[in-house]
């Protein structure tokens, strides 16, 4: 196999043509097996194949720096950089992740996770270098999605006055932003950057502005210049914010490729590359259904139907039911995603819906914003994004949504460990950071009709209101349990003496649990389901306070500024005679592995919580 021929970063530019043609379809072919093992992001990674290795071809790693906006679609880089051996540990514990890690490889000039950062991050190392007098290229590869954030034309709009060599890859899998338009815009992509137009131009310009009436002409000259482009000319948005554009060019041609990139890197100042790719290249079902080859389970390769069929609902296909339902019931309720229609469960909503439904591109914080004065207008906006992506829009919660109180709904989706996806898609810093603002009610249920109990309530509630709810199977346990929502009230599950486990969310399942293990020790706890992060319930805190010895707080939430660390605050505060035991992630960064491998790593596993609380005692 070619493949066995790459070890290490630059041995593709040891290979004959031959040879680069075969790779191309050994990557894809392995690949898709790979992948339809382990799982990962397939779409994505298909489509960039060829894109990768013309990269690969064309600069000198580690020294250049490609930076991958997002970075879910590095596979193929990461293979190119020699770690295809590894791949059988992707995106497992103390595997290879799925994203860029520089800890993994020089080659990885920048760790991502989340959408539109690829440019400001690479004009700061374009910056750098040229600050310290070094010499090399800096590539930002981003996606046509990712240009709906507005971090992305941010960057553009501040890149403009760089004098130096930074290139931008616009990878348009979509083509969203233009079209082909043939033979002509071939040729003038050419012609623009070939050396002896950039010079002619140049010589013309100066010869012009020394004699008499020059500078006018000069100014007809570009202002009829610029109307041909106008007409002709894809990427005039980046050309006329000081950014010079080039292409479409083919993301399937190789050579085309190479030939553009070597025009880039002579370019002074910043340089777009539009490449046209197609999600899910060369593999049929992932072609069909780029959406569901996005971030895949592992799946049979003949079909690309799942390995492994669900048996029971996720919480994510509960909210879908029911904002199905109360769409129906409620006329003024509308639905905004930041480009996740999909992962959140909306599809259902929109197709029902269409007019009251608003996909707002990746963009958290205009979404925020936009729901403000939706709300403001008299509408019920429920914004449903994941927890680790609205952490983008903290300003525009506070500032927009809860100083004026608004009645906008917080759908957090994958609330609580993810697994797979690692460090930048762990959603265990909102209870924290959404706590902090006053105004701000923060619930979580505790299985799959509570999650149904507190949309409802939530809709109906006149103030900002976050339900946070977990990846995966809704817990269906506990059913008999199903108290009316009063606010800022806990749910009393069993009554018992001396320990109270006062847990949140999906840690009443376990709570549960912890409750048996510590039975088979003698001891007989109560079990209290929180429901409300904040406000908690300070009343069943104060009555636990007068027949407990000890509370143990459970979330699936890093400790500082967690419930935990609220109600150990109000304890002190109240100076109630209760100790307080808060069981949360110790502050810091979780890695990929699974979710229950790494609970219990993070001693929020039954047994782990177990050997606490007798410690405790």
């Amino acid at each position: 196999m070619i493949l066995d021929k790459i070890q290490k970063e630059n041995d593709i530019k040891n290979l004959s043509k031959e040879e680069i043609e075969d790779l191309r379809y050994e990557i894809r072919e392995f690949l898709i097996q790979t992948i339809s093992k382990t799982g990962g992001h397939l779409a994505s990674n298909l489509g960039v194949v060829e894109l990768t290795m013309a990269l690969h071809l064309s600069f000198d790693l580690p020294k250049d720096k490609i930076i991958w906006d997002v970075g879910h679609q590095s596979y193929t880089h990461k293979i190119l950089t020699g770690r295809k051996d590894s791949f059988d540990t992707l995106r497992t514990h103390g595997g290879l992740s799925g994203f860029p890690k520089r800890k993994e490889s020089a080659c990885d000039a920048f760790d991502t996770g989340h959408s539109s950062t690829s440019i400001s991050a690479g004009l700061g190392l374009a910056e750098a270098r040229d600050i310290l007098g070094e010499d090399y290229h800096v590539v930002s590869v981003i996606g046509d999605g990712s240009m709906t954030g507005g971090l992305a034309f941010e960057a553009l709009n501040n890149a403009s006055h760089l004098k130096r060599n930074f290139i931008i890859v616009l990878n348009d899998n979509e083509m969203s932003i233009s079209e082909n338009v043939g033979g002509l815009n071939h040729y003038l992509s050419n012609f623009r950057t070939a050396d002896a137009y950039r010079g002619l131009k140049d010589d013309v310009v100066q010869s012009l502005n020394k004699i008499p009436g020059g500078s006018k002409m000069v100014r007809q000259i570009r202002k009829a210049k610029n109307s041909v482009k106008q007409m002709f000319v894809p990427g005039m948005l980046f050309e006329q914010m000081g950014v010079i554009y080039l292409g479409p060019v083919d993301g399937y041609n190789i050579a085309d490729m190479c030939r553009v990139f070597r025009d880039a890197k002579r370019v002074d100042g910043p340089v777009l590359v539009h490449v046209l790719t197609r999600k899910g290249m060369g593999y049929e079902p992932a072609e069909r259904h780029p959406a569901r080859f996005h971030g895949t389970d592992p799946f049979d390769v003949k079909t690309g139907l799942p390995e492994h069929k669900r048996e029971k609902s996720h919480y994510t296909d509960v909210f879908s039911t029911v904002m199905k339902k109360m769409g129906e019931r409620e006329p003024k309720l509308v639905a905004i995603t930041a480009a996740m229609e999909t992962g959140t469960g909306l599809k259902r909503f929109r197709l029902a819906y269409p007019k009251r439904f608003f996909d707002v591109g990746i963009a958290e914080g205009h979404a925020v914003t936009f729901a403000a004065g939706l709300a403001q207008a008299g509408l019920k906006p429920l914004f449903a994004v994941y927890s680790s992506f609205l952490q983008r829009a903290y300003d525009e919660i506070l500032h927009d949504v809860c100083i004026q109180n608004l009645p906008v709904v917080f759908a957090i989706d994958r609330a609580g460990i993810v697994g797979s996806d690692g460090e930048t898609h762990q959603g265990i810093y909102d209870i924290s950071y959404l706590s902090s603002i006053p105004n701000m009610t923060v619930m979580a249920p505790k299985n799959k009709w509570e999650l149904s109990d507190m949309l409802k309530y939530a809709i109906a509630y006149d103030g900002p209101i976050a339900v946070r709810y977990p990846k995966g199977e809704a817990y269906d346990g506990l059913r008999e349990y199903r108290a009316a929502i009063c606010y800022g009230q806990s749910e009393l599950l069993h009554a018992g003496s001396k320990i109270a486990l006062f847990a949140l969310g999906s840690m009443v399942k376990t709570a549960e649990q912890v409750a048996k293990q510590l039975a088979s020790h003698g001891y007989d706890p109560t079990i209290i389901n929180a429901r409300f992060a904040m406000p908690f319930d300070q009343d069943a805190l104060r009555h636990l306070a007068d027949t407990h010895d000890l509370v143990v707080t459970m979330e699936e939430n890093i400790r500082s500024g967690g419930m935990g660390e609220h109600i150990s605050d109000f304890v002190q505060r109240e100076k109630l005679q209760i100790r307080v035991l808060p069981i949360a992630i110790e502050d810091g960064y979780v890695e990929h592995g699974k979710i229950a491998q790494l609970l219990d790593e993070l001693g929020l596993s039954a047994e782990k919580i177990t050997k606490r609380i007798l410690e405790e005692l």
